[in-house]
Parts: C-alpha cells; structure tokens; sequence
C-alpha cells in the first residue's frame, strides 16, 4: 500500500456536474441553460448541519431543521448560476440563495436539483437516482454493498 493515492496534491477534485433542470431555462441562442454543481467538503457540509441545529425546549440537544439544511446545502453546491448575484436575486424580488432557488424553480425542478446535487457528493451514485425510482417501482433486485 502507497500514502502517496491520499497525499493532497494526488487527490482529484471534487466532482461535478451540469445538469439542465427545465426547458424554462433557455441561453439567448434558445439552446437550454444549465446548472452547474460541484460537491462540497465534509467540512463545509459539516457547518452547514451545525448551521440548522437549534436549541429546543423540553429536548437533551439540539433539534436539526432538516429542510433548512436542504436548501442550504443545495445553494452550496450549485456553481452557476452565481446565485449571490445581486442582479439575479433583484430579477426574482428576493435575498439569499437559498430563497432565490425557491422562487426559481417549480418544485419538480427543485427535486431535480437536488437529486443532482446528492449525486454530485457522493451520497448517491452517478445514476443512483434513477436506480432507486426503478426499484420502488419493479421491487429490490437483493443486491447489498460489502
């Protein structure tokens, strides 16, 4: 065995990905505009969890608001479009990237973004997505992970 596959300047980057959620979305030449993703660290995906836990009363610990950590964790990984943009979030009458998503994107294309962004992270496999629709759908093929 070799240290050098996880020496830092071995490593490859975080993965990512394009994906076009929606014929909504369309370049000036008509041609369909694209997302772009790119996974995150565990260390920021780390603080975006500490990021929703809030104190709860009656409760040991803090309570996890799991549809906040959605929403921040999807803007975390979309690259394009910039969505700090100043211009972009005037354009849909909000602030925030997380609240710009929301006004964008019907609730399907939202789905669709975040399945990707999963993807893109590692928490599913490339096609996993549709691997688990098709099994919920035909039944569990057996197979399990060693």
């Amino acid at each position: 065995m070799d240290l050098q596959a996880f020496l830092k300047p071995q490593v490859m980057p975080a993965a990512e990905k394009e994906v076009v959620l929606s014929s909504r979305f369309q370049n000036p030449d008509g041609s369909a505009a694209v997302f772009r993703l790119k996974g995150i660290s565990e260390e920021e995906n780390s603080l975006l969890r500490r990021s929703c836990q809030r104190p709860e009363k009656g409760l040991e610990g803090p309570k996890f608001d799991r549809e906040r950590y959605l929403r921040k964790f999807v803007a975390a990984c979309v690259r394009y479009p910039d969505l700090k943009d100043e211009a972009l979030q005037r354009s849909w009458g909000v602030i925030g990237e997380e609240a710009l998503l929301g006004a964008m994107l019907t609730a399907g294309e939202y789905a669709r973004l975040l399945s990707a962004a999963q993807e893109v992270c590692g928490f599913i496999p490339a096609g996993g997505a549709e691997k688990v629709k098709s099994e919920l759908k035909n039944g569990f093929s057996g197979e399990t992970v060693s």
